[in-house]
């Protein structure tokens, strides 16, 4: 990743897009009537390069998913070939990441997310990796408390979050997403401490999400390494505008 890059959140559940307070599946802080391909071509039309899309009922495995939903958003006018595409939520099969790497013949989706099976499947991101380049392959730690959580954020492991990392490093993971589930969602700015300290602790490009509340967080997050930052609440509750937001990061 040359730049540093803003990267809206198009969290999806039930079709619908959906912001959730530190993961937990009743904590709806947004939820939008609006189309989800219409969401997404607004944030590409205000100047977005690369959209952040997670299929939440993926994550907490339930019987439906949204990918359709992604395979609309991905394959749609003034979004197809004008910004860049990474997934997750409930990736654990190489079929199921296979699948999604193959939307819009590789020009939709151009990377796919890992979470949970970063510490049970760990093959699975070496094949994958192996498959398709690490490039096309980002480790998501979402942490609590300096731990890796998984499954959907309901199991804290004892796992710290920068063994984890470097641990995904040597996978082949060619980014990665941090995610701080202590402020995710509430809307009080980062703990700019932490996101220093997992930046630092690896050599590939680093994604921040969580707590991201105004720009001045975005240009801490910026200054402290990261490559990008991933912003949804502020987004959505109109805290920060993207267009201004994009303009100062460059």
């Amino acid at each position: 990743m040359e730049k540093f890059e803003v990267i809206p959140a198009i969290d999806l559940r039930g079709g619908k897009c959906v912001q959730l307070r530190q993961g937990k599946k009743e904590a709806v802080i947004v939820s939008s009537a609006e189309n989800p391909v219409e969401i997404a071509r607004n944030w590409v039309t205000q100047g977005a390069t690369r959209l952040h899309i997670i299929d939440l009922d993926g994550a907490f495995q339930a019987r439906k998913n949204n990918f359709e939903v992604i395979k609309n958003i991905t394959e749609s006018e003034g979004v197809r070939g004008k910004a860049k595409i990474q997934v997750g939520g409930g990736i654990r099969s190489y079929d199921g990441a296979v699948k999604l790497l193959k939307i819009g013949s590789g020009i939709g989706v151009d990377r796919i997310i890992f979470g949970t099976a970063a510490l049970k499947s760990p093959q699975l991101i070496e094949e994958v990796t192996n498959e398709f380049s690490s490039e096309r392959v980002m480790v998501a730690l979402d942490v609590r408390k300096g731990k890796v959580a998984i499954d959907g954020w309901r199991e804290t492991t004892g796992v710290a979050a920068t063994e984890a990392a470097k641990q995904a490093q040597r996978m082949g993971a060619g980014s990665l997403l941090f995610t701080n589930i202590d402020v995710e969602g509430l809307m009080k700015g980062i703990e700019r401490k932490i996101v220093e300290e997992f930046v630092s602790a690896v050599s590939v490009p680093v994604v921040i999400a969580g707590g991201v509340s105004n720009t001045e967080d975005v240009m801490r997050i910026k200054e402290a390494g990261a490559c990008g930052v991933v912003i949804g609440s502020a987004l959505y509750k109109g805290e920060i505008d993207l267009y201004r937001c994009l303009g100062l990061a460059v």
